[in-house]
């Protein structure tokens, strides 16, 4: 399927299901450690919100740490927005050109998506991607991506117990193909998610 129509479809799905949740509920953590769903929204919409030149300038703020500087401006944005202008920030820019520095177009699909299941899954919503967007990125997943998530998968293969999809070699970690996808972006999941022999080394503490 075309890339730009299924991010376009994942930003929509995704407001409506934040619009939804309780007002409780945004205050509960998430697979990204140290933030709540309020910072995610918060983070999957900075690209939206914020022109290059302010980006650049949060960057040299943070001594050039992007990680540090997406840290940041999630927790004082969080803090800053209502719920409903987090909402609207991501609906309303559903077709919103922005990528990531790395990874192009395919890698924008890969944010909506990862950030996505971040707040889902941690809050046990059963919420499942669609396949065609999921294969798209499954396929581009490669050591080097993994590396730079921080996903240790050496000596491990990622095999989906729900379609056909495998990476890698070594002691098997089974799972839904979603959650393999995270275990790739480097997340530990919830107990009861994964299995196989390396299934200990992927669950949250």
């Amino acid at each position: 399927m075309d890339i730009k129509t299924a991010i376009a479809a994942e930003r929509r799905e995704l407001a409506q299901l934040l619009q939804d949740l309780p007002p409780a509920r945004w205050n509960e953590p998430t697979l990204c450690a140290g933030w709540r769903v309020r910072e995610v929204a918060a983070h999957m919409s900075l690209g939206f919100r914020y022109p290059l030149p302010r980006m650049v300038l949060e960057l040299v703020k943070a001594y050039g740490d992007v990680n540090r500087m997406a840290d940041r401006r999630a927790r004082q944005d969080a803090a800053r927005l209502s719920t409903a202008e987090l909402v609207g920030a991501i609906r309303d820019n559903a077709h919103h050109p922005w990528k990531p520095p790395v990874g192009g177009i395919t890698a924008a699909l890969g944010h909506d998506v990862i950030h996505g299941l971040d707040i889902t899954v941690a809050l046990g919503i059963d919420r499942r991607v669609q396949p065609d967007r999921l294969r798209l990125l499954l396929d581009a997943v490669t050591p080097r991506t993994a590396r730079f998530f921080g996903a240790d998968l050496d000596g491990v293969e990622l095999r989906a117990d729900d379609l056909e999809w495998s990476f890698g070699t070594g002691a098997p970690l089974m799972g839904a193909a979603q959650d393999l996808l995270l275990v790739a972006y480097g997340r530990k999941l919830p107990p009861g998610r994964l299995h196989g022999q390396a299934s200990d080394r992927y669950v949250a503490a």
